[in-house]
This record gives structure tokens, sequence and C-alpha cells, in this order.
């Protein structure tokens, strides 16, 4: 991850894919050099000099003004996910919101998990798992507290066989935390899980390079469980009130469909089934921290 130049590194990165018919512009003179549009091509069509634009790219410039802003994403073709993520990137929060070094869940969120009869779990930013049901670790093994989804799902081989549509889940996956990662560009606990996947998985590396930001929206997840076979979950995330950066994730299944009797069934067999993660634990997760926290019965 760029901690230096995340605004220059975004407006080049979709430039590259904007295609010079896609904007009304010919091929122009001589072979091109790069994929997508020049900066000067840019910078022309967004009516900024071409050498503010190169200062922008380069990040001598950091602070464009909202109307320079809408300019080039309307160039960009950004869609309004992508264009907040790009006014973000220009407005680094307060230094001064310094997040605590142990995440607690509320008790009351962790009485809901605790009820839920799906699979569900919170995670925060990092998407480090901070509690989780039953259901949820009968789901996955790494769906249990102290566990990393990012590392698990570009790492973890038997994780991959869990998505159909493995790759359009990744893509899901890193757009919503480049979404998420707008103005913490200093943040070094970010900067070192995007660092350590960089150098192991070459699919999140060019994923990440992409700068695609992806809206946190219900979506249905396409998974294939070994012992109850094909799952149509949708996947809900709820913000946890007064937990900054905290979601509640929740698979569910539309009812009386084959899903929901699978789902049933994963019940029945996670409910018969000895719970390893079921320990106990301590209430809370430090940053980076791998121990087991709120296994939930």
């Amino acid at each position: 991850m760029d901690a230096t130049n995340q605004l220059g590194d975004f407006l080049r990165a979709r430039r590259e894919r904007i295609r010079p018919e896609d904007v009304g512009l010919g091929p122009g003179v001589g072979l091109r050099r790069v994929p997508g549009l020049r900066r000067e091509e840019v910078a022309m069509l967004a009516g900024i000099s071409a050498d503010y634009y190169l200062r922008l790219e380069q990040g001598r410039e950091r602070h464009p003004s909202v109307q320079v802003l809408d300019a080039l994403a309307g160039v960009l073709r950004l869609d309004p996910e992508a264009t907040a993520y790009l006014i973000g990137l220009t407005r680094p929060r307060s230094r001064r919101a310094v997040r605590p070094a142990v995440e607690r869940v509320p008790a009351s969120v962790l009485h809901l998990v605790r009820e839920l009869p799906m699979p569900a779990f919170v995670q925060n930013r990092y998407l480090d798992i901070l509690a989780s049901n039953r259901m949820a670790r009968a789901l996955s093994p790494n769906l249990a507290p102290g566990a990393n989804r990012l590392r698990a799902v570009f790492l973890d081989a038997a994780e991959r066989e869990l998505f159909r549509d493995w790759r359009q889940a990744m893509q899901s996956v890193v757009g919503q935390m480049r979404a998420d990662s707008a103005g913490d560009a200093d943040d070094p606990r970010l900067t070192a899980l995007v660092g350590e996947l960089s150098l192991k998985s070459d699919c999140f590396r060019q994923l990440w390079a992409r700068h695609e930001v992806r809206r946190r929206e219900g979506v249905v997840s396409r998974l294939h469980h070994p012992e109850v076979g094909d799952l149509d979950l949708y996947c809900d995330k709820l913000a946890v009130a007064g937990a900054e950066g905290q979601l509640l994730v929740i698979y569910h299944a539309e009812p009386g469909t084959e899903s929901a009797r699978s789902l049933a069934l994963l019940g029945s067999i996670a409910a018969s089934t000895p719970d390893g993660g079921a320990d106990g634990g301590a209430d809370s997760l430090r940053a980076g921290d791998p121990a087991r926290l709120y296994p939930l019965e």
C-alpha cells in the first residue's frame, strides 16, 4: 500500500482503464506508450492545465477543489461511490481521532450474534473476526474469532474452495476495503496487512492495484459447503453503533429455497458437533492479536 500518494495512484490507475474512444477521442498521433488516456488528455477534458494534473498524479498537489474533483470524476467515469472515495483521499481524517488498542464488541451485539439462527459474526475494518456464532464457524472455520478474512480468502486454498465465484467475491471484498481506506494512508495496521498480502498473493496485488471501489450492500454469495453443497445466501453488513469500523455480517437464505433447507441442515450438523472454538476466551482484541475472542454458542 502506497502511504504517500494515494490520490496520484488512484488517478493513474483509473485513467489507464479509460479508452480514448470512451470519452470521444480518436487514437491520436503515434503509438500510445501507456494504456488508457494520457495525462494531458485527462487535463484537457477536465478543463485544467496539464501541469496541474501532473502535480496531482505526482503528489505535489494534494488538495484540489471540489470542482476539480467533480470534473476528474466525470472524465474518469467514476460512479458515486468511487467519486466519494476520490474526495475522501483529499480530506485526511484527523490524527487526533486515535483508535483504541483494544476493540470491544458491545454486549448487546454479542447477545444478538449468539441468538441469531443463521451464520453471523462481527468484523472490524481490517476484516479481523471479533465475534462469531456456531453457525458462522460451521460455514467456515476461518470465521472463528481471531481469524482475518483477507488472509483466509487469499492464502488458504480450502477457504477459496468455499466460493463458487471466487474471483468476483474477492473483487468485492478488496473493493470494500479500498473504499474504507480513504484518508488512512498512514494507518500502520492497514499498511502492514496490504503489504503482507501483496507479497504473498499475486491476485491480491493485482486487485488492490486496480483501485476499484465497491459499495457495501446486500449481495448474494454463491458458496459451496463441503457438507451441505451449494448455498446461495444473502450477505448483509450492518454498522455496529458506537463501535467505529465494526460490522455485523449476517448470511441468510430466502425462505422455502433449497439454500434455506441446506442452511437448516448445516445448523443441525453444527448443533450436533463439538465446537472447538467455544471455549470462552478474552473479552477484547488488540490490533493484530490472533487470540480467539467471543466464541459464541
